[in-house]
């Protein structure tokens, strides 16, 4: 299921956080903020890489950051 579309449209606020980026969380089975509000920025892009079969999303400091954004957006949302 995907992202609700005003939580995808505030994942899409956040730098370097682009469809494709969002469209992976929801192949690894993220579908809300709430949902990634608990995650880990470093399981993530091992996790994508791994699907991918590419290291760029697990070497990449500019991917960790988009996503380590996007967990920082959700838990500020979905705190406690």
């Amino acid at each position: 299921m995907p992202f609700p579309p005003d939580e995808r449209k505030a994942l899409l606020g956040v730098k370097g956080v682009g469809p494709t980026v969002v469209a992976r969380l929801e192949q690894m089975g993220f579908e809300s903020l709430a949902h990634l509000s608990k995650a880990n920025a470093l399981d993530i892009v091992a996790r994508a890489s791994k699907m991918l079969g590419a290291t760029c999303w697990k070497n990449s400091p500019q991917a960790r950051a988009a996503i380590q954004g996007a967990i920082t957006l959700a838990q500020s949302r979905h705190s406690g």
